[in-house]
């Protein structure tokens, strides 16, 4: 079964602790969005789009991108009420592939997403990608998990559980190729009444700040900054989540 396949319909309910509305406005902190202007924003690979739908509600025009069909539906159902003019479009592309007809004043990817891009050469199409999408001057703000952070996770057994929902992951991480691979027993409650399992395996990639300060500046952005997590201060010893602003030059 394909990343994300089984996980969309529960993910939401997995993610309760990720602290979405303290994480939108630190996004927005660091993409420098003015109070009060409505900004075209991208979220790239947007998941379940509750950032997209924040971001929306509070008066930007959004487009979310993401290459899961199933994350999509629900965020598609997440921001159905909004009016049609305020309505975020998402569109299903890989951030490898990014294509947008027309260009964002900002732009953001959030919750390690791009570690999910296992070779060097993705992440530098990405970021090329999203420059040729940003407007002059606009910036790119998102996270990976620290190296430190993945390498500690090898060997870990975790468990998350809702009333109709339950999952079961254990991680394993391969020095010599820096990835770290989940793999993810999922539990759902039937309207029968019986539980039905899938199974999904995830696979994330070790980046270090050098590195990906260097692609980004190959790219053609400037002003790249590394912070800790929900600060504008230098990353300390053992920060598990690295946040990069850069500003299209």
């Amino acid at each position: 079964m394909s990343a994300y396949e089984a996980l969309a319909s529960c993910y939401d309910s997995f993610t309760k602790d990720v602290q979405y509305e303290r994480r939108a406005r630190y996004l927005s902190r660091l993409l420098a969005v003015p109070e009060g202007k409505q900004c075209m924003i991208l979220d790239l690979a947007c998941g379940t789009g509750t950032l997209t739908e924040l971001f929306a509600r509070a008066g930007h025009r959004m487009v979310g991108v993401d290459l899961s069909a199933d994350m999509l539906a629900v965020a598609m159902n997440k921001v159905a009420d909004l009016p049609a003019d305020e309505r975020p479009l998402l569109l299903q592309q890989s951030m490898t592939a990014l294509h947008l007809p027309f260009t964002v004043d900002a732009a953001f990817c959030a919750l390690d997403s791009l570690n999910y891009l296992l070779r060097p050469e993705e992440v530098r199409r990405t970021f090329r990608a999203v420059a040729k999408a940003l407007t002059p001057g606009g910036r790119f703000v998102f996270d990976v998990h620290s190296p430190e952070h993945l390498a500690a996770l090898d060997g870990q057994v975790f468990l998350d559980e809702t009333e109709d929902a339950y999952c079961v992951w254990r991680s394993e991480y391969a020095p010599r190729t820096q990835i770290l691979s989940y793999a993810m027993d999922i539990f759902r409650l039937g309207r029968d009444g019986r539980w039905q399992r899938s199974f999904e395996e995830h696979r994330e990639r070790a980046y270090s700040a050098e590195e990906l300060t260097q692609w980004l500046r190959d790219a053609g952005f400037t002003d790249v900054c590394v912070y800790g997590e929900f600060t504008k201060k230098a990353p300390r010893d053992g920060e598990e989540r690295l946040y990069f602003s850069a500003r299209k030059g």
